[in-house]
């Protein structure tokens, strides 16, 4: 299945009705945006497979190939390519085209790493494209990592002299602007060459390297001047947690900081994005700076939120000359002067606030974000990991129990991999220390036949698998939640590969989710809606219950329910996209850091944390507690912390 999500929209740039110089004009390199990386993808298989139809019809006849000189794709590793890469053997098998007049050239390789190792380039383009396509091996030209260092610098040469010209060059971008391992401070006139990785680099992908320490220090990869020589070049990124690099690499200047932005320079360079990864760029952020918008009441929000930041103001000491000055003309010019838009803004925005999630009984809920009825509502809680549930809407699970809901959670998946191998030990330990039996040198030796790069063994997969969900009926218990009857383990199978790298979510999925639903028949869904993930487990579990959601579509119990958004330890909604906030106490802070603190496993030595040093419970208060200031500063009422839900149905 392709990646199909994404967020809901209200409002926005005509864009029908703009010139496209006039959407484009902050924009330095064509940049066009798909609704979904689904649809993204679809535009780039069909450009590569018309560039290789069309080069066979003007070099070769009778699909004769061997005299001719193949089609050059240059091709990228990486999450970013791997819908495509699927799409590309799809069509293949269907036999829209072949690959027998092409030529693969990669762009960059761990160094030192073999080929046969499951974190290489080398392996991952194989497994993920090359092995299932009809490609000549002589064609497929990859960077040797397991080159003699004293031998690098001359191979490296001799690689470069080969890619003698690329005819459609695929590319991504790393978070900090890398194009292959083109690190910040890159040259533009680099050639291939063996390179030092940065120390964040080598932290986002220790996770595929189960440890830092097992990370590779340096890398081969094609130089800025290399990519440049690419007849065309396409980049790709997905996701919202691309959007900063995105908008500085398409609207921002050329420097080596941001390597990327040396693709400006280029003559026949496109970027190809979905609104998740575009969510920055100015037409998407401030689209009144560029055009015409439909001013629906929540994008009237968003615009009113910016202009409050732009000024330091709060909402209802904005005035005529805040608007004018700062593009927001049209905006007076729908029928409301500057002082009425403020009062209506003001006033939906409070009434976002509401400390019943679930609904208020017997009350007038004619402008909180709940009815009040049928009360007790019966809830589901999707939370990706383990743990999700209480890090994300921790206070917010709370208090539907508190308040007597029929609250149930569903664990997606075990998340056994985020457990380390120290923590197994410890909690045998503590078993042979309480009388349970004497497993310990048991599990050491389960341990020691782990091999880096390989599924762990299912025996100590298991063994982490059952600490995770201890650790979850220990949090929902502290609050009051039965776990024997509430707390479900769906244990979804797309995850359960035993490495990083996880499977393709497929029926199998989708069918334990339908089969919870149609068990419990919620009034309410909360599952969670952000992409920024870094190992897209959240996006898949998204997926997933979408999925469910269209099986059941016609069931009578869905035309009462709802479906609320919440997000996860990375990003926040942004308050023009907020539907309810449920605002949380001092002590329903502590309270729902304890919940937190339960998981222990993932305290202190998470083995993946991505480049956030901070705990989940650090993460998780610092970001309720800035939505409570932004709603402070324009001008509601001051709360400690605020936990925010976008309402998808």
């Amino acid at each position: 299945m392709n990646n199909k999500y994404s967020l809901p929209k209200d409002g926005g740039l005509i864009a029908e009705s703009v010139p496209r110089d006039i959407i484009h004009r902050y924009e330095k390199i064509l940049t066009r945006v798909y609704e979904n990386e689904y649809e993204g993808v679809q535009y780039v298989a069909d450009n590569i497979v018309k560039a290789i139809r069309t080069y066979n019809e003007l070099h070769c006849s009778n699909e004769v190939y061997e005299e001719s000189q193949p089609f050059v794709l240059g091709l990228t590793t990486g999450r970013t390519p791997l819908g495509l890469y699927r799409e590309l053997v799809k069509r293949h098998e269907e036999g829209q085209i072949s690959f027998r007049n092409v030529a693969v050239y990669s762009l960059d390789e761990f160094y030192p790493i073999k080929s046969t190792e499951q974190q290489s380039r080398n392996y991952r383009i194989h497994e993920e494209f090359l092995n299932h396509i009809d490609i000549l091996p002589e064609n497929v030209h990859i960077p040797d990592g397991t080159m003699p260092e004293d031998k690098v610098s001359e191979y490296c040469a001799s690689y470069d002299h080969s890619v003698r010209r690329i005819d459609l060059m695929i590319i991504g971008v790393g978070e900090d602007g890398q194009i292959g391992f083109n690190e910040p401070g890159s040259y533009s006139r680099s050639r291939t060459r063996l390179v030092q990785l940065t120390y964040n680099t080598r932290k986002i992908q220790s996770g595929a390297f189960f440890g830092l320490e097992n990370t590779p220090k340096m890398a081969i990869t094609m130089g800025i001047d290399t990519i440049m020589r690419a007849d065309r070049i396409i980049l790709m990124a997905w996701g919202e947690e691309k959007a900063h690099i995105v908008q500085r690499v398409v609207e921002g200047e050329i420097t080596g900081q941001v390597p990327a932005s040396y693709l400006q320079a280029h003559s026949n360079i496109e970027v190809v994005i979905d609104e998740n990864a575009a969510q920055l760029l100015t037409r998407e952020q401030t689209p009144w700076l560029v055009g015409p918008c439909d001013w629906t009441p929540k994008f009237v929000r968003k615009a009113v939120v910016w202009l409050c930041g732009v000024v330091q103001k709060p909402i209802l000491k904005l005035t005529y000359k805040d608007y004018i000055e700062n593009s927001l003309g049209e905006l007076l010019e729908q029928g409301r002067t500057f002082d009425q838009i403020n009062i209506d803004v003001f006033n939906d925005l409070q009434h976002t606030i509401s400390g019943w999630p679930g609904g208020k009984p017997n009350a007038d809920d004619s402008t909180r974000p709940v009815p009040s009825t049928p009360f007790p509502k019966r809830v589901v809680i999707f939370s990706p990991h383990p743990d999700d549930d209480v890090i994300s809407m921790g206070g917010t699970f709370i208090r539907l129990v508190q308040q007597g809901h029929d609250v149930h959670v569903a664990y997606e998946t075990s998340g056994n991999v985020a457990v380390h191998d120290d923590v197994v030990l410890q909690n045998i330990d503590t078993a042979r220390e309480l009388g349970f039996g004497n497993h310990y040198t048991e599990v050491e030796k389960v341990i020691a036949t782990k091999k880096k790069g390989e599924p762990e063994p299912r025996a100590l997969l298991d063994l982490k698998g059952a600490i995770r969900r201890a650790e979850a009926r220990a949090a929902v218990r502290s609050f009051g939640l039965n776990p024997d009857t509430n707390a479900h383990f769906l244990n979804l199978p797309f995850y359960e590969t035993g490495g990083i790298k996880k499977g393709l979510l497929t029926e199998k999925d989708i069918d334990i989710i339908v089969k919870l639903l149609r068990e419990i028949k919620p009034h309410q869904i909360y599952a969670a809606g952000d992409l920024a993930d870094p190992h897209g487990t959240h996006r898949t579990c998204m997926e997933a219950v979408l999925g469910a959601l269209e099986v059941v579509k016609d069931d009578e119990w869905l035309k009462e329910c709802h479906l609320w958004l919440y997000r996860g330890a990375w990003m926040e909604w942004d308050l023009g996209m907020v539907d309810m906030a449920v605002p949380l106490s001092p002590d329903e802070l502590i309270m729902k850091r304890h919940a937190i603190y339960r998981h222990l496993s993932q305290k202190d030595i998470m083995p993946f944390p991505g480049s956030d040093p901070r705990e989940f419970w650090q993460r998780a208060e610092e970001r309720t507690q800035n939505t409570a200031q932004l709603y402070d500063r324009l001008g509601m009422a001051e709360y400690q912390a605020i936990e925010v839900f976008v309402k998808m149905f």
